[in-house]
């Protein structure tokens, strides 16, 4: 007996699991079942890992690359590079943009050095009014006109369209042609206060078209003293480029060029003027280059009348102010120079 155990403890040793044993004592084949016993897991063969059979020197740095490689890696600069890329900058956070400086190429100054200033004040007590003659020469208005940005034409076209749709065409016409005869006489009417040195007549006063307009500056006309040119043309000898000015007197002390517009919008600042700051330092330099004008003019001044009688808008133009819309308006003589 004790013999036939130490042949079955030899059999399991050597293949676990079902065995077929043999009793000595006879020849039947009988199932017998392994118990899972510790001699039983001991004997089990151990699994194969398919990746021990991989060439590991061949794949080392594969390996390597992959198993260090940290998600952790990207920093916030990083990522914003990337979105930035894929995506463009947040509008919200984009940075403003720095327009490109551009210097005019034949830089002339707004103050003539050379302009001789006499000692004396030989001025009679009427203004200047020098009538503009037709020359070859480009008017300040047309240079103005003819280099409109794209934004700037994009606009006044859409507007443009936008009236001939509420007024037709004859109305747009009609419309146009009457704001500029309201534009002459307010000018007149203005011309004759400042000859005079009176309020403007009864007729101009009691005239629809202008009334408001006249009530609109007079607080402004208050601080308005020692006129000396009215509508007078100007012209800048050294540049080629002549104009129109409205008015050159002292306002608050200091001698300006002072352009009178008409508006039926509020133009509460001056960027709401749109190319007439540079209109203004057009014909500052050319008074100040121009043989017929025995003085010289540093200020500007644009005032905005209204039809409805508000106080009008007051646009003082400083030294400094008007040499920066100088610059823009070289700029803008050099473009219209390069079309033509």
């Amino acid at each position: 007996m004790l013999l036939v155990r130490m042949k079955l403890l030899q059999l399991l040793a050597r293949k676990p699991g079902k065995i077929l044993l043999q009793l000595a004592f006879g020849q039947k084949q009988v199932p017998y079942l392994c118990l899972a016993t510790s001699t039983c897991l001991y004997s089990k063969k151990k699994k194969v890992n398919s990746y021990e059979q991989v060439d590991q020197e061949k794949y080392k740095n594969l390996v390597y690359s992959v198993t260090s490689y940290k998600t952790s890696a990207q920093t916030p600069e990083t990522i914003l590079e990337e979105d930035n890329l894929l995506y463009g900058s947040p509008a919200k956070h984009r940075p403003p943009v720095k327009a490109e400086t551009k210097t005019p190429k034949n830089w002339v100054p707004l103050i003539n050095p050379n302009k001789r200033i006499p000692l004396l004040n030989s001025d009679s007590d009427l203004p200047m009014k020098i009538s503009l003659q037709k020359t070859k020469m480009p008017s300040v208005t047309r240079i103005l006109q003819q280099t409109l940005s794209p934004q700037q034409t994009f606009y006044l076209e859409r507007w443009k369209q936008k009236m001939i749709l509420e007024l037709g065409k004859d109305g747009f016409a009609e419309y146009t042609k009457n704001l500029f005869l309201q534009g002459a006489l307010f000018h007149a009417a203005l011309e004759s206060i400042f000859l005079s040195e009176e309020t403007a007549s009864k007729e101009q006063r009691e005239d629809i078209d202008i009334s408001g307009y006249l009530s609109s500056v007079q607080h402004v006309l208050e601080d308005v003293s020692e006129v000396k040119a009215l509508e007078s043309a100007v012209q800048h000898e050294t540049l080629q480029y002549l104009g129109l000015v409205d008015c050159v007197a002292k306002y608050r002390g200091q001698l300006c060029v002072i352009d009178w517009k008409t508006s039926e919008k509020p133009k509460p600042f001056l960027k709401n003027t749109y190319d007439n700051p540079l209109q203004v330092a057009a014909y500052i330099g050319a008074i100040n280059h121009d043989a017929n004008y025995n003085f010289q003019v540093s200020c500007g001044l644009i005032v905005i009348a209204y039809k409805n009688g508000s106080p009008a808008h007051p646009h003082f133009m400083d030294p400094d102010l008007c040499s920066q819309y100088w610059s823009k308006w070289l700029l803008r003589l050099e473009e219209y120079k390069d079309k033509n």
